[in-house]
């Protein structure tokens, strides 16, 4: 275990030194911070003095020495825009941004699991076949176009006429097919402030329907790669020596299918997670774009607008931590659900 976390420790440094040397290079090549501060009414006179004093006329690797040397002081500057320091910005940002992944993760666990189980036990039913053929359209479309669906059905309403209208019958069926609207597209509403620094959507009936929209349109994009793996998995699973062997002891179908076989069925699935749930951080840019969720990653778009360097830089160093965390969490749990399965990768 020691040598594992000492060995991911090195990494975890690695991973982060290049990330910190592009978001240097982005500091760099997104225009002249000197011009940025003062303004195009400015003097020589002041942009050399403003160019001395932030260390710009200093070698390159002088510049990042200095730059490495602020940000393992967690000093990624001040925002231009919000004048306060750049992570500060990030730190009220970032928790609407980990609500919504952490929200679509359960959803798409909760939906994955027990579809992707039923679709390997009964594959020839005529749901298992829709199920697995709406993955396969599920994985081709974009999430902004997903979103923008569901803000059509569920938050404006479609009205639909498939039969006559001027009949009874007609009138009531039409009735039936048409979704009226009225949930929340826009925004995060009124978070509940709690334990003094946070404010979450969790705590009120309101911040969930505020929250459901964007995170089941952001689950949607781990959803049907979620439900095709775990019925791939399923079945090879469940051709298994061990499993056969609990079908002859007369084991319930239920515990074998939900406790030895989906067992053995989750680590790949833990894998698979641990990098999607890294993707969603990117993906939250265009959900938090369409619904205006006000997390990092709508921060991050507003940011690149302005022209925001250290807040750019600083939104990168903190989401580049978290996948390297996250991998290493997922990396762990190995250990937890296969104890045969060394954290060296080798089987003992």
């Amino acid at each position: 275990m020691i040598l594992f976390l000492i060995r991911r420790l090195c990494q975890a440094i690695l991973v982060m030194f290049i990330i910190s040397v592009i978001g240097f290079a982005i500091q760099g090549g997104l225009g002249d911070p000197v011009q940025q501060r003062l303004g195009p009414a400015a003097t020589e006179a002041e942009a050399t003095t403003l160019r001395h004093s932030l260390g710009l006329d200093d070698p390159l690797w002088v510049q990042y020495l200095a730059f490495a040397n602020d940000a393992l002081h967690l000093d990624f500057g001040h925002s231009y825009f919000f004048h306060e320091p750049a992570l500060s910005v990030i730190a009220r940002y970032l928790p609407a941004t980990l609500e919504l992944v952490a929200a679509s993760a359960v959803l798409t666990l909760l939906l994955s699991v027990p579809m992707g189980v039923f679709c390997a036990i009964r594959p020839r039913s005529w749901l298992s076949q829709t199920l697995m053929g709406l993955s396969v359209i599920g994985i081709s479309v974009p999430v902004f176009l997903t979103a923008m669906v569901l803000i059509q059905v569920f938050s404006i309403g479609i009205q639909v006429t498939l039969f006559p209208a001027d009949t009874g019958w007609g009138h009531w069926l039409n009735q039936l097919f048409s979704i009226d609207g009225g949930m929340p597209a826009y925004g995060r509403g009124n978070p509940v402030h709690v334990l003094g620094v946070w404010y979450t959507n969790f705590a009120s009936l309101q911040g969930i329907l505020y929250l459901l929209l964007p995170a089941f349109s952001l689950a949607l994009v781990m959803l049907p790669l979620f439900i095709r793996l775990i019925h791939a998995q399923m079945l090879e699973v469940l051709e298994s020596d061990y499993v056969k062997y609990a079908r002859a002891r007369g084991l319930r179908p239920s515990r074998i299918y939900f406790l030895h076989a989906l067992k053995n069925t989750l680590l790949p699935v833990v894998t698979l997670g641990g990098v999607q749930i890294g993707t969603l951080v990117a993906y939250t840019l265009l959900t938090e774009t369409v619904f205006q969720w006000p997390g990092a990653g709508l921060m991050f778009l507003d940011a690149i607008e302005r022209a925001d360097m250290p807040l750019i830089v600083a939104y990168l160093m903190v989401v580049g931590l978290l996948f390297v965390v996250i991998n290493t969490l997922v990396d762990l749990l190995y250990r937890l659900l296969n104890p045969r399965i060394t954290l060296s990768g080798r089987t003992a």
